[in-house]
């Protein structure tokens, strides 16, 4: 390879190769060192956020927008458009690609991050392994070696016993990852998992490792320069996943005792010298219940939760790392570190929690943050969330004197959070915080699949929404009585109307009383309301002697609905029409459950399939998900074909009874 040593030089303009909350991000810290910043876009961001605040904006975009910013010469040819002199890799798509780092060099350009020949020894999991192996750090077992034959593989997974963890050699973020518990199941694993693998980093190649139980996922903040300096500021602990992917992170960690900190921070730091490491990196941790731990791998790159160590060290880490691509040393030793409280942060995501975390893409209706806490976004009401890219649309971080008070903070912040018109996992983040497992700190990479039917009950509350949301159907109709009327002695006449919540419909009986107040009848259970306040987006009303408030949006037959915090969807039914088929299959036909690309199809015309069968499998916001059969019956046609792109509803396959 090339000579891989970083290029130093003054930079006063700097070309962010990343998209949305992570470029204005970065953006913020660049021009808070006087530098001008450029924006690059696909085409399906042409109206994004970061764009907008850009100094400059360079389209990059043509073909498919999930593959623009994986598109180097493009992006090194807009750097040299826009006069930039530096490129940040933001720490996403070619954060960590070695190629990248090499082209930013070849074209005078300053790459604000390590070497190519460090990204390229830390980038593949199975060489970062025997590098930190040599150096003396845990290793946990498993197999890297180069022959990836199915046979080898299923062997080696023998040897080291299952539970096994397939993982991706390139990239991360749970992608190519599977975990599998028998032998039986691991030839599709694998299939998937590589599949999987190809499509997010373009490496088919995956390593095996022995699955340790419920562990703790922690990780360590690392920087070096270039005049041979490397500190560590402390340990993320982010052990609340799903699907393999951080959903909640905290600094410091529940776990990590202050004689562990130092252990590990100097272990880090010691792999980070060994390297001669310039820039931010993060050293990935198992940590196991016996209190011993094993480097899984290094992300040469700032990541996504590094706001929780800024909140407790007060230090902002995207000006480091811009300082250091300079020449700069670090401004700081260890000893100068110091930690001041507890920050966590929640990534929420455009999913539905309560459908297996399935992505969800469409139009931000009505998108409003707090001021109280930080919050890094790229959302305004109107943005469009496509279907291309990351489904993390948000960090909410909070800092307090205490993880208690930390805790409290984010829980409110994130009731007061707006977002309408997408489907989240933000009622999922508050059910997480609070849990008295999370509240105890006691939360391992187990936590979700442990606690998932608690985390996912319907709240004490639920038949009080539906009334909530029959009330403000009835009031904001432009042909209802005004709120204000008052008494009345004309006769009252209860209104029946049909919502839809959740997928479940409901009938209800809504009547506007003599006495001004409204009586909201719901499967038997009667609800009275006393409005006090009727806005065009909030309402305060009195119920049982309580006055209480929610925020709405009402767009044609839908209404969103924001009680407590906890935001819900509500379709007007009352004048549809009756659906035609059930959608979960049990017509005999399998429907796209997102807007997606078709990667496998794994059953033929003809072939017989059972109930719950794995016919297709679909790719969409960088993850694979598998639709089945919703009945038992032969295979009558397949109406897509790998490689296209389906919109969510499209029937992909049809099973007729047989």
């Amino acid at each position: 390879m090339r000579n891989g040593s970083v290029q130093h030089r003054p930079f006063f303009k700097v070309l962010v190769a990343n998209r949305g909350e992570i470029a204005l991000r970065v953006m913020r810290s660049a021009r808070k060192l006087g530098l001008g910043v450029v924006a690059v876009y696909s085409d399906a961001d042409r109206d994004a956020l970061h764009v907008k605040q850009a100094d400059q904006a360079v389209r990059i975009g043509e073909g498919l927008p999930a593959q623009s910013y994986l598109n180097i010469s493009a992006i090194i040819a807009a750097a040299k458009t826009s006069g930039a002199d530096a490129v940040h890799p933001g720490y996403g798509f070619l954060a960590e690609n070695e190629e990248f780092a090499q082209a930013c060099k070849d074209a005078g350009l300053v790459f604000i991050g390590p070497s190519p020949q460090a990204i390229e020894a830390m980038g593949n999991k199975a060489g970062a392994k025997e590098i930190m192996r040599k150096a003396g750090v845990p290793i946990v077992p498993g197999y890297q070696g180069a022959d990836q034959g199915d046979e080898v593989m299923l062997a080696e997974a023998r040897k080291i016993g299952f539970p096994v963890m397939i993982k991706a050699v390139a990239g991360g973020g749970g992608r190519g990852m599977r975990l599998v518990t028998d032998a039986a199941s691991f030839p599709n694993a694998l299939r998937s998992a590589r599949s999987e693998a190809k499509a997010a980093f373009g490496d088919p190649t995956v390593i095996l490792e022995r699955a340790i139980q419920n562990p703790r996922h922690i990780e360590i903040q690392v920087f070096g320069d270039s005049h041979g300096s490397a500190i560590h500021l402390g340990e993320r602990d982010c052990s609340v996943q799903r699907r393999h992917q951080k959903l909640i992170e905290e600094a410091p960690s529940p776990a990590v005792t202050p004689e562990l900190r130092a252990r590990m921070g100097e272990v880090a730091v010691a792999a980070v010298k060994a390297l001669r490491y310039e820039g931010a990196g993060t050293l990935e941790f198992l940590l196991d219940q016996g209190g011993a731990f094993y480097f899984m791998e290094m992300n040469t790159r700032l990541q996504v939760e590094h706001p929780v160590t800024e909140a407790i060290t007060g230090l902002d880490l995207v000006e480091l790392q811009l300082r250091i691509a300079r020449g700069e040393p670090l401004p700081l030793k260890q000893q100068d570190i110091k930690f001041s409280g507890h920050a966590i942060e929640v990534r929420l995501c455009s999913e539905d929690a309560g459908h297996d975390f399935m992505p969800q893409s469409g139009r931000m209706a009505r998108w409003r943050v707090p001021d109280s806490i930080r919050v890094e976004h790229a959302l305004q009401s109107g943005s469009e969330i496509p279907p291309y890219y990351d489904s993390m649309i948000a960090k909410v971080i909070s800092h307090g004197v205490t993880r208690e008070e930390a805790r409290g903070r984010l829980i409110v912040g994130l009731e007061q959070l707006t977002a309408f018109g997408v489907t989240t996992n933000q009622a999922f983040l508050m059910s997480c915080l609070r849990h008295s497992g999370f509240a105890k700190g006691d939360a391992t990479t187990a936590f979700i699949d442990t606690h998932r039917d608690e985390l996912l009950a319907p709240r004490a509350d639920a038949a009080f929404d539906t009334s909530l949301a029959g009330l403000l159907l009835y009031v904001t109709n432009p042909r209802a009585p005004s709120w204000l009327a008052g008494r009345s002695l004309a006769a009252t006449f209860p209104l029946p109307a049909k919502i839809e919540i959740a997928g479940h419909a409901h009938e209800l009986d809504i009547t506007r009383e003599r006495d001004g107040s409204y009586c909201v009848v719901v499967d038997g259970r009667q609800n009275r309301f006393e409005i006090d306040q009727l806005d065009p987006d909030a309402i305060r009303f009195r119920h049982d002697g309580v006055m209480d408030g929610a925020r709405f949006l009402r767009d044609g037959d839908r209404l969103y609905v924001q009680h407590r915090g906890i935001p819900f969807a509500v379709a007007d039914l009352t004048l549809a029409a009756p659906k035609a088929a059930a959608s979960n299959g049990g017509d005999g036909k399998v429907r796209a459950a997102m807007n997606g690309r078709v990667v496998a199809v794994l059953v033929k015309p003809g072939e017989r399939v059972t109930a719950g069968q794995p016919v297709m499998t679909l790719e969409a916001m960088k993850m694979e998900h598998v639709h089945k059969a919703g009945i038992d019956g032969i295979v009558a046609a397949i109406d897509v074909a790998e490689g296209e792109q389906v919109t969510t509803g499209r029937i992909v396959a049809e099973i007729g009874a047989g």
